[in-house]
């Protein structure tokens, strides 16, 4: 379900049925002897979808950068909260319009338009230019040189005897 929760599932079964009694998140946390946090962010997930909060989702919601752009707006305005916004328009938890709104005062609008997904292209090689006749001279002559270089090594190395 949630991975990264620190709530088991009979734990988070428990914190629901807190929830639906009319307890709050710090009341369920106490009683249930766990992290006030983690119930917290259950809460906020319960208020949204229910008990749908208590299932995972099987794909991960993708949002144009209007739809970001605009509740980021509304957010920062004052003219909603982050837990209305989230009501409204059922995101996943108020968390992520906060994140949203961070994301813009940091990086702007850009911030929120979508990310190309995996490894950046390597830039392309250049395309293979025809060498002139003067360059393909020097090119060989270099290789001559190291070809040279190398067995008159080898040469030396047979000649002297080993220590």
């Amino acid at each position: 379900m949630y991975p990264h929760s620190s709530l088991t599932a009979e734990q988070r079964l428990a914190a629901v049925d807190l929830f639906e009694e009319g307890f709050g998140h710090v009341a369920v946390s106490s009683r249930l002897g766990v992290s006030a946090g983690a119930v917290e962010k259950l809460g906020e997930r319960f208020r949204i979808w229910g008990r749908a909060a208590l299932e995972g989702k099987p794909t991960k919601q993708v949002y144009s950068f209007e739809f970001k752009l605009e509740l980021v707006r509304r957010y920062l305005s004052g003219e909603a909260t982050a837990m209305d916004l989230a009501l409204k328009h059922q995101l996943n938890s108020p968390a992520q319009v906060r994140n949203w709104a961070k994301i813009y005062r940091e990086q702007g609008e850009d911030g929120l338009r979508p990310k190309p997904k995996g490894r950046p292209r390597a830039a392309s090689s250049p395309e293979p230019t025809e060498l002139t006749e003067l360059e393909k001279l020097r090119r060989e002559n270099q290789r001559l040189q190291a070809e040279n270089a190398y067995l008159k090594k080898v040469r030396a190395l047979r000649n002297h005897p080993p220590r």
